[in-house]
């Protein structure tokens, strides 16, 4: 009890000084020391208790606080940008770490169980359903966190209840070992059904409701039902003898099943749907991760208020630079040509940009000379404009006036001669513009490096990439399109193709695609692959889906040979050639980004995540994983 006390006390403590932008999380404010029975009996405290443990969810990618993995692996590269956070080293990972993803998160874990305890221990004057919804809600989070922790690590120990130490000197019987990964799959699965049915919340976007709680379910077992499967097929499966790593290979279809039957519930529930709101594919792309109000695909999200001071500085940092509304920082993170090329056109063809040069003059006959800039990304993948600012595009109704220089007609070398500048807006000797407000330029900070700027979750709102201003876009936990293609990836797997291109052609219309863009014959594998890298960009799911997949170690194997690895750019150029037909026309170069240096390299050792030695040290039980 004594314990108890003192953590309640602790995170009451915390909780006076933790900001909150939802309605919900408003807290009664209070100067007295409380008692644990106090809390417990206060639905206005545990709601407060609960909004702190919502914000102490784990995330790697997610919540706008990891912005630097957007630019370490094949989503994005590094400008440069110091205030961002998104340190130019993100371009030279000559290997990722071993603990690069490691998490063991007990401390999460022991407040959690607190709580539940708590709960069910000293809460009289809560309605029996009441105490069930809030017990429920802290199991939901408990699960979320044990998700977490397991795609990362392998097995890990299942604490359900506080352990107390006893004081009498030996505290080998709090010592507890890994459990089976899919031990701990298990576990999710079981709570998670447990739940959903007492959780409450029904029409809450920021509070865990039962279609969170399937929506959570499913994409755990998606990753059990991969790991299960593919795991199994590579040459050496990862595994260790007490099955700490690695899942049962009979059981992958087991799982399939659990997901597709979450998905479905949610599908068939009718509560959710595909953001349709604006007719034109792009824009309507875009607008679904910046539109917060009557968005009927968000299932769970992470909401922020401006007015209450619950904001970030996304928008401060990956703004592109043309419209950047304060004097530091921006284009943090620029796309390259790599995720641009993953879109394909709406013929369904793959998606690679056609009359393309390398930068050299035998590259010059490669190259279409195009009327604008934006007519090279004609007839592609909406989610391209929704995701991407491109060449000949605007942002906030502005041109980003991305131009890297002009190729000029030399009649004594009878070819094009290139000129750059590193001046924002400057001219050539025509008088017309030599490189573009928004760059892209090869050595400059702060501007784009490969030709792209990101678009997805910029706030359109004046000022919103202002320091002092910040933007209260939400995250997206868990979403219907997400949701969509987790079905029809399980349905795929079990062998339901008709229901598998359901689901997968749903999200691609919504694209700009023709209905049943995808049939029998043209479903595979790798479109589902795919897929879920341009409609999930972004969202926290690439680096994770690769790793499931046990494809991450050959996409990244570490040589600059591998297209895969590289991260590339693709500069527009005028083109000045008075007297010709192609005079102001515009060619494209392809290459290397200018600023990026080492090819991406995950290695086996990389599927699970190293336990740290303090860990190992303070209990012997624990096993390494493998390669560490």
């Amino acid at each position: 009890m004594k314990n108890i006390i003192k953590l309640i006390f602790i995170v009451i403590v915390l909780l006076q000084v933790t900001g909150c932008g939802e309605k919900w999380l408003e807290k009664p404010k209070s100067t007295t020391i409380l008692l644990p029975e106090q809390v417990w009996n206060d639905k206005a405290m545990i709601r407060s208790l609960l909004a702190n443990l919502y914000n102490r969810i784990p995330h790697h990618q997610a919540n706008f606080t990891g912005q630097a993995n957007m630019a370490a692996y094949d989503e994005g590269i590094a400008t440069g940008s110091q205030e961002s956070g998104v340190d130019i080293s993100n371009n030279n990972i000559t290997s990722y770490a071993y603990n690069r993803w490691t998490l063991w998160d007990y401390s999460y874990i022991r407040d959690l169980n607190l709580a539940i305890e708590g709960l069910n221990e000293l809460s009289t004057k809560l309605t029996a359903a009441e105490k069930e919804q809030f017990t429920s809600e802290f199991r939901f989070l408990r699960a979320w966190d044990y998700f977490e922790m397991v795609k990362r690590m392998g097995g890990v120990p299942l604490i359900t209840s506080q352990l107390i130490y006893d004081f009498n000197g030996d505290p080998s019987y709090l010592r507890n070992p890994r459990a089976k990964e899919e031990d701990v799959y298990d576990f999710i699965a079981n709570e998670l059904d447990e739940i959903k049915n007492t959780i409450g919340n029904e029409d809450s976007q920021d509070r865990a409701n039962k279609y969170a709680v399937l929506a959570l379910k499913c994409r755990a077992m998606l990753y059990a039902g991969s790991i299960a499967k593919y795991n199994a097929l590579m040459p050496v499966p990862i595994t260790l003898p007490g099955k700490e790593v690695g899942i049962t290979a009979s059981r992958s279809d087991e799982y399939y099943q659990k997901a597709l039957d979450a998905a479905r519930e949610i599908i068939q529930s009718g509560k959710y749907s595909l953001y349709k709101a604006n007719s034109d594919p792009g824009v309507n792309f875009y607008e679904l991760f910046v539109k917060k109000q009557n968005n009927p695909e968000m299932i769970l999200r992470r909401d922020f208020n401006i007015l209450g001071n619950k904001k970030h500085n996304y928008s401060y940092w990956m703004i592109c630079r043309t419209m950047r509304e304060d004097n530091l920082s921006s284009s943090a993170v620029n796309p390259p040509l790599n995720l641009v090329e993953a879109f394909e056109y709406l013929d369904g063809t793959p998606g690679v940009l056609q009359g393309v040069g390398d930068g050299t003059v035998a590259g010059q006959a490669n190259w279409i000379f195009y009327d604008k800039p934006q007519d090279i990304f004609a007839n592609k993948d909406g989610r391209l404009y929704g995701t991407v600012v491109y060449a000949g595009t605007t942002l906030k109704g502005v041109d980003v006036n991305i131009q890297a220089g002009v190729y000029e007609w030399s009649p004594s070398l009878n070819r094009y001669v290139r000129y750059e500048s590193s001046v924002f807006g400057s001219l050539h000797t025509d008088g017309k513009l030599l490189t573009g407000l928004g760059g892209p330029m090869r050595n400059v900070d702060e501007v784009s490096n490969t030709g792209f700027y990101v678009r997805k979750f910029i706030d359109p709102a004046t000022l919103s990439s202002a320091r002092g201003v910040g933007t209260d876009i939400p995250w997206p936990y868990f979403r219907y399109g997400e949701v969509l293609l987790n079905a029809a990836e399980a349905a795929f797997e079990l062998g339901f193709i008709p229901e598998a291109l359901t689901y997968i052609n749903q999200v691609r219309e919504r694209a700009g695609f023709p209905p049943n863009s995808l049939d029998a014959s043209t479903l595979t594998f790798n479109r589902i692959v795919n897929e879920r890298r341009v409609e999930l960009c972004y969202e926290d799911h690439r680096v994770w889906d690769l790793a499931r997949w046990r494809l991450a170690h050959t996409l990244w194997n570490g040589q600059s040979s591998n297209p895969n690895a590289v991260m590339y750019a693709l500069y527009p150029y005028r083109i000045v050639h008075p007297g010709s037909p192609n005079d102001g026309k515009y060619v494209f170069d392809k290459f290397v980004a200018p600023k990026f240096v080492a090819p991406r390299y995950y290695r086996e050792g990389n599927y699970y995540s190293q336990i740290s030695q303090t860990v190992l040290d303070n209990n012997p039980l624990i096993v390494k994983n493998p390669f560490h």
